[in-house]
């Protein structure tokens, strides 16, 4: 097997671990592509690779554009017919090469092959809002966190779509145009761990600015396109509905508006909130961070959501851009 393995980073102590782990099956069969994704400040301390890798290894500079660019890059400069793509927080199987080896061993029409991820949560509590949310990577189909694809395929669509420059909805929406081009995709029987990184209390405030992508999405590829690109639902409608009932109880003109609107703010915030502590540890501390950013989400998805619709009309997806 001759594969290439890119690796977009921003320079996470977590790049150690998987280059330490990938270090003893690596050989003259296997080139590995770190794209240092960070900022020129942090460039000047030079990404760390293992003495055992250093003649398997090339560091190209990425123009901190997001992963989608960096993968972009990554997978240009390779020289191999398959693409392995590692998230920098991901720890490989030991077996991880000779089950890559058998995944790539596929019919021809195949344009890639993801490997199965598993997120390791606390056997000891229920998980918290965000382990719950880092453990759907489990289930998500075509995602980068492990995933190879023939180069062929790649160069067929034009690779990543750049204007996604979040690790969200980038590599589901590159899967949907392989497949519209005619590939095929596989779920392969390599296995990467993919540990929950720690995060404050506001992580769940940040992750929507990802309702910016949901939003070119829906821009590029019309109502349908949660269905085509195999995405769950999520909560947009609701978002919506409990921030135009906040915002009719700030300015409606009558009072009696102005309360309905309120009890409408107040009820869907409530359901929210519920939402979230119910499946949770129930700590008072977890219990505290979801009430307070329950309050905040809403209409912060629902700006992000708007902002992203207004800068993205006439959208088209990468492919049909001439």
């Amino acid at each position: 097997m001759s594969v290439s393995i890119v690796v977009p980073t921003v320079g996470r102590p977590s790049l150690g671990v998987l280059l330490e782990t990938l270090a003893p099956s690596v050989d003259d069969r296997v080139e590995i592509l770190l794209v240092d994704d960070r900022g020129a400040v942090d460039r000047a301390e030079p990404l760390v690779v293992p003495v055992t890798l250093s003649a398997y290894t090339k560091v190209l500079t990425g123009g901190g554009a997001g992963p989608a660019a960096a993968r972009n890059l990554g997978w240009r400069a390779a020289r191999s017919e398959w693409i392995a793509f590692l998230d920098d927080d991901v720890v490989p199987d030991p077996d991880w090469f000779a089950r890559l080896a058998r995944d790539l061993d596929a019919p021809p029409d195949v344009g890639g092959v993801q490997g199965r991820v598993r997120v390791p949560l606390p056997t000891h509590r229920r998980p918290t809002d965000w382990e719950r949310s880092t453990a759907g990577l489990a289930t998500a189909r075509w995602i980068t966190a492990d995933m190879a694809y023939r180069r062929a395929a790649l160069a067929a669509v034009g690779g990543f779509d750049e204007r996604f420059p979040r690790a969200y909805r980038e590599d589901t929406e590159l899967a949907h145009r392989v497949r519209r081009a005619g590939w095929r995709l596989m779920l392969g029987a390599r296995s990467v761990s993919h540990p929950v990184r720690s995060e404050g209390p506001w992580a769940s405030l940040r992750v929507q600015r990802g309702n910016a992508d949901d939003a070119l999405l829906r821009r590029m590829y019309g109502p349908r396109w949660r269905a085509l690109l195999e995405v769950p639902p999520g909560r947009r409608r609701r978002h919506f509905a409990v921030t135009a009932a906040l915002v009719t109880a700030l300015i409606a003109p009558s009072r009696p508006v102005a309360m309905l609107g309120a009890a409408g703010w107040a009820a869907g915030t409530a359901e929210l909130a519920l939402a979230r502590v119910r499946p949770g540890p129930r700590t008072p501390r977890e219990v505290a961070t979801m009430a307070v950013t329950s309050l905040a989400i809403p209409p912060l998805a629902t700006a992000h959501w708007l902002r992203a619709w207004w800068a993205g009309r006439g959208a088209r997806p990468l492919d049909e851009v001439s």
